[in-house]
């Protein structure tokens, strides 16, 4: 069965992708651990980052990096934080976070019941950001 992630990529359900070439996708977390959350997927459904080859990862960490520095334009925060975890979805992602302090990358913390409008917000503000 397709991952969550996949089906998102495939366009089956709702996602907001603020970024999409050949290898990968960038999309707004639903559950952001602070606002601004984005997760880096490669299209390829691989469920660790260490089975992915060399050249997708990267061009994953290309990508965050790009995100990264879009975020820290638009993200009042002190740090861009970068985590590959693995543990929520079986499907290698990569968390892009604005950080204030180390208690923005505990999941415990991550808000269940975001805003979909400041979401989309951020979505918005990210794409255009990206597409510079």
């Amino acid at each position: 069965m397709a991952s969550i992630f996949t089906r998102i990529i495939n366009g089956d359900i709702p996602g907001r992708i603020v970024w999409s070439d050949e290898v990968c996708v960038v999309m707004v977390d639903i559950r952001p651990l602070h606002p601004g959350h984005c997760l880096v997927i490669p299209r390829a459904e691989v469920d660790q980052w260490t089975e992915l080859d060399a050249e997708t990862s990267q061009h994953l960490m290309a990508v965050a990096h790009r995100v990264g520095r879009a975020l820290k334009q638009l993200i009042p925060c002190e740090r861009i934080g970068l985590m590959v975890a693995g543990f929520e979805v079986p499907h290698t992602h990569m968390h892009v976070v604005p950080l204030q302090s180390m208690a923005n990358l505990d999941f415990r913390n991550a808000d269940e019941s975001a805003d979909p409008a400041e979401l989309d917000a951020v979505a918005a503000q990210l794409t255009d950001a990206l597409a510079d």
